[in-house]
């Protein structure tokens, strides 16, 4: 049973430029720590994802929750999670913060990315085997649906996991080949054009196939410019993709998106604010067939929902440690399934938890096994950390979710 608990702000500067964007110039990433202790020695290890200042609110959130599961079992707890989520997240006094958003939903995330690990490691599994080996029911139940039932009632999720399942070892060659990745770390915000480029052909040496370039600047010719010189150092036949981190207002998207299209982005990411749903709907019509990309900002299931209604994302970037952890990434990647729109998750926290959720969404659920967010800056915190070679990360061995942090 669960025996004690405790919860640690972490916070990592990074180097000159590192993770910058246009709307976060100068991010220290931060890890709101969970730790639940079970009696027999295992330790279950969950973070939510923060940029700094904060971060502390969210430890202090995430030990309320934590608190509730003292004397409990991981497995007992496990059984029926989806309850359990439902409960925390509209706990009454909580939920006025809320709801389902903000410090307490990354509490959330935090605890319960702790409870999967546990479960993991107590199972002697890594997640992602853990979660691949559970049958339809047995997922479900760790799910809250609730407010997604106009377009996913639980039969309805049953039914499409059972169906996926019975072909899932068909797709289980990925975890002899590895997931895909794709180096965000070329372009950041606040590096010159040199470092740009020097980063587009260390990418290119290293084996990988798509790269992500930074944009929103205050001049928009800035964005164009440095846009057409990526295209140019990597080629015709690499995926790019554009950021702008919410940076413009809707006018402004659809100018300097029209403008971008030359350079033929595989997506526009964040375009604008994460809450406007009409504004990328808008958007997504005006610049098809170029996709948007969002969810890094996105909180919970329900707004996920409406951009799949509105057809406004090309690509989710639904992210366990930004909603209420590994729960609410599965529903709303149930949800994608559904309306056959990509998963692709965002990486704040370096892949550690989501290269065992991409391979669960491939295996079980039959998503395509597109790439997935490579950022490397923290990589030489963590005891098992995520390793890519040669453009792919290899498919983790070690029982739980990879998110132990070596102490300091």
């Amino acid at each position: 049973m669960i025996s004690s608990v405790h919860t640690e702000d972490k916070r990592f500067p990074l180097g000159a430029g590192a993770g910058s964007d246009a709307i976060h110039r100068d991010p220290v990433y931060s890890y709101a720590i969970t730790n639940l202790v079970d009696d027999s020695g295992i330790t279950g290890t969950g973070f939510a994802f923060t940029l700094g200042e904060g971060n502390e609110l969210v430890c202090q959130a995430a030990k309320y929750y934590a608190d509730q599961l003292l004397g409990e079992d991981i497995e007992e707890v496990m059984r029926n999670f989806g309850e359990r989520f439902n409960r925390f997240s509209n706990e009454q006094q909580f939920r006025w913060l809320g709801p389902h958003k903000g410090v307490v939903h990354l509490a959330l995330a935090s605890v319960t990315n702790a409870c999967y690990d546990l479960w993991a490691k107590k199972r002697g599994l890594p997640l992602w085997q853990l979660l691949i080996e559970l049958n339809a029911e047995e997922i479900v139940n760790t799910l809250d649906l609730s407010y997604l039932e106009d377009e996913l009632t639980r039969q309805q999720a049953v039914d499409l996991l059972a169906a996926n399942k019975a072909t899932q070892n068909e797709r289980l060659s990925i975890t002899e080949k590895g997931y895909p990745g794709y180096d965000t770390s070329v372009g950041w915000f606040n590096y010159d054009d040199e470092k740009v480029r020097e980063n587009c052909k260390k990418a290119l040496a290293n084996g990988f196939t798509a790269m992500k370039l930074k944009v929103g600047s205050a001049d928009p010719e800035r964005d164009i410019r440095r846009a057409h010189m990526v295209r140019e150092v990597a080629g015709n036949d690499i995926k790019i993709m554009l950021d702008a981190n919410q940076q413009w207002t809707l006018p402004q998207a659809l100018d300097i998106c029209a403008r971008l299209k030359s350079m033929n982005p595989y997506w526009i990411e964040e375009p604008t604010h994460p809450d406007d749903v009409l504004a990328h709907q808008t958007l997504a019509n005006a610049i098809a067939p170029i996709k948007l990309a969002l969810g890094e900002h996105v909180p919970n299931r329900v707004i996920f929902k409406n951009y799949l209604q509105t057809n406004s994302a090309g690509f989710i970037q639904v992210d366990a440690v930004r909603v209420g952890g590994v729960s609410e990434f599965i529903a709303v990647s149930l949800l994608c399934r559904k309306f056959n729109i990509p998963v692709v998750p965002h990486v704040g926290d370096m892949g550690q938890l989501h290269q065992h959720l991409v391979l669960f969404n491939h295996i079980a659920m039959g998503h395509e096994a597109l790439f997935l967010e490579y950022i490397p800056h923290l990589r030489d915190k963590f005891i098992h950390p995520a390793v890519v070679e040669g453009g792919v990360y290899k498919t983790p061995q070690q029982p739980g979710s990879s998110c132990d942090i070596k102490p300091f």
